[in-house]
């Protein structure tokens, strides 16, 4: 009863509030039509004519001015995967089945000309940069950029009754792939160059993305062989991350469909296109993947607002829907083999690795 009541909120979600797609305004809201219309409810919107005054959305498709605008700066975080998968599930080693770990990217910092070079020579599968930092990252490593762009969104800073907690760069390529996730910021997401594409699902879906505990780990790059290699962190430290891959191959996409079928078979993502001078917003703990489509040169970049978010009803709402259980014979049986599929293949990887990490620190 209680899994038929959970459907019957997806779907109500959508046809009394939501609707089937996200709108797509013309013209930046008022404070109050954003409060009222779009963060009150808890709903996403494309803003159009947004962002067309800041001088960024013409200098920054030159890549001499930005490099010429940065040569004095100190140097940026650069990030560096195998794939161009940061903060994403990957498989901690050869077994069958894999144990997944939960993987961060190798983190660099290099003057911004050779960071932007790592980027513009990524190879899938060997290596991938990616230019961010999710630490108010414009407003400490880009500051000769700062004249560009506005220090905030001022309607949007009205509407929240605050200033952004931070401002973030994101500066890579069409190799570059965020799996899903929620923040708990409010966001105001602005494409300068190139495209980002979003699926997103609301907080009420929760159980479709099948939040599971997994070791975290961190990628580590050896300047001299050119080849990564994954470590644990010690003590082991568990992250819960949402378990499915929405753009599973042609080889995997009959197991995914069976292993998270609430996804696969449940009502459709948001599919949402973010152009160069659109700017998204983004309510806060709603899930999102993204990938990009680059300009011309081969470059997505993106400035992104992070807002606090009132920790109010709603976000008591969200962590009492969290803590229901989805109740199916076959999905439970399918969660606790998971779940022990997770620290049995992390301590068979122990062993077979020779590392000294105790056994209490497997334990959440």
């Amino acid at each position: 009863m209680l899994n038929k009541q959970i459907e019957k909120l997806w779907e109500e979600v959508r046809e009394v509030s939501l609707g089937r797609e996200i709108p797509q305004l013309k013209t930046p809201p008022t404070p109050l039509e954003l409060l009222r219309e779009y963060i009150s409810p808890n709903k996403p919107c494309i803003i159009s004519n947004s962002i067309n005054h800041w001088p960024a959305l013409s200098l920054w498709s030159s890549t001499p001015y930005l490099l010429t605008t940065l040569s004095s700066s100190p140097s940026v975080s650069l990030h560096l995967t195998p794939s161009g998968l940061a903060d994403s599930l990957t498989p901690l080693s050869l077994q069958t089945p894999p144990p997944l770990c939960f993987a961060s990217a190798h983190v660099d910092q290099l003057p911004f000309d050779k960071a932007l070079s790592e980027v513009q020579e990524s190879v899938k599968n060997k290596k991938v940069g990616y230019l961010q930092q999710q630490n108010d990252c414009f407003r400490s490593e880009y500051r000769g950029l700062e004249g560009d762009i506005e220090g905030d969104v001022p309607w949007a800073s009205e509407a929240f009754g605050c200033l952004p907690e931070a401002v973030n760069i994101w500066v890579g390529n069409e190799l570059s792939e965020t799996s899903f996730h929620k923040d708990h910021y409010e966001n105001m997401y602005a494409v300068v160059c190139g495209e980002k594409h979003f699926l997103l699902l609301p907080p009420t879906d929760v159980h479709r993305m099948y939040i599971r505990d997994y070791p975290a780990a961190q990628y580590r790059y050896s300047q001299d062989t050119g080849e990564f290699r994954l470590e644990l962190e010690d003590p082991v430290r568990y992250v819960p991350w949402c378990s499915v891959n929405p753009y599973p191959s042609e080889m995997e996409k009959e197991k995914a469909v069976a292993e998270f079928p609430l996804y696969f078979n449940g009502p459709k993502p948001f599919e949402v296109t973010v152009k160069a001078g659109q700017m998204l917003y983004l309510p806060s703990m709603w899930f999102h993947h993204v990938r990009q489509t680059p300009d011309s040169r081969g470059l997505t970049v993106a400035i992104n607002y992070w807002y606090d978010m009132k920790f109010d009803i709603k976000y008591a709402y969200f962590n009492f829907l969290q803590s229901l259980h989805w109740y199916s014979p076959k999905n439970s049986a399918f969660s606790h083999v998971r779940r022990e599929d997770v620290f049995q293949g992390l301590r068979k990887y122990l062993e077979e690795e020779d590392l000294d990490i105790s056994e209490s620190s497997l334990e959440h």
